[in-house]
């Protein structure tokens, strides 16, 4: 997305980046280098895609100042893949005036947070501020999405279970929506 000349499709990827991103509550980033994604809460701020994490935050395991990552956006109405890009990661310096703007932008995002008050203070202190700046074409968007469905098997938990249901919930059930019509 940067680039000398631009055409009318470079202003058609840049606001499909930005309209997805804003309007999508989690991204799937994949440090470069790194296998499978993993979704964060973020801010769109000028620009780019700008995240809090470490400290008692998100983790952000792998993803450094200068470094590369991809990044998919779902849509918010249907759930599926809606665009996908790489971007460049800089890590944003606390206090700055950069800083301030993303940290601004990411205070309204920020649900249930323990110290409302102290939130700023806390993540200058203990977190890393990232900014990654979509670089280049999105290179998965509506009209051009790889055939493949990207599913991917659950993570192997306690708290999952693949048992039949009891056999007598559909009767309970049934009798219930019965019973009201």
């Amino acid at each position: 997305m940067d680039g000398t000349t631009a055409t009318a499709d470079d202003f058609f990827d840049r606001a499909l980046v930005e309209e997805a991103v804003k309007k999508s509550g989690l991204l799937w980033v994949r440090p470069e280098g790194a296998v499978g994604d993993r979704p964060l809460w973020h801010a769109w701020h000028d620009g780019a895609v700008v995240l809090v994490g470490d400290g008692g935050e998100q983790p952000l395991h792998g993803l450094r100042a200068g470094g590369a990552a991809g990044v998919t956006v779902r849509s918010k109405d249907k759930g599926g893949r809606l665009v996908a890009f790489e971007a460049r990661v800089a890590v944003l310096e606390p206090g700055g005036e950069a800083w301030q703007g993303a940290v601004e932008e990411l205070k309204g995002k920020r649900l249930n947070a323990p110290d409302t008050d102290s939130m700023t203070e806390r993540w200058a202190a203990e977190c890393r501020v990232l900014r990654l700046e979509p670089v280049g074409a999105p290179s998965q968007r509506p009209g051009a999405m790889p055939e493949g469905a990207h599913l991917a098997a659950p993570a192997a938990s306690p708290a999952t279970t693949r048992q039949p249901i009891p056999a007598g919930l559909p009767k309970l059930v049934l009798g219930k929506l019965r019973r009201r019509g």
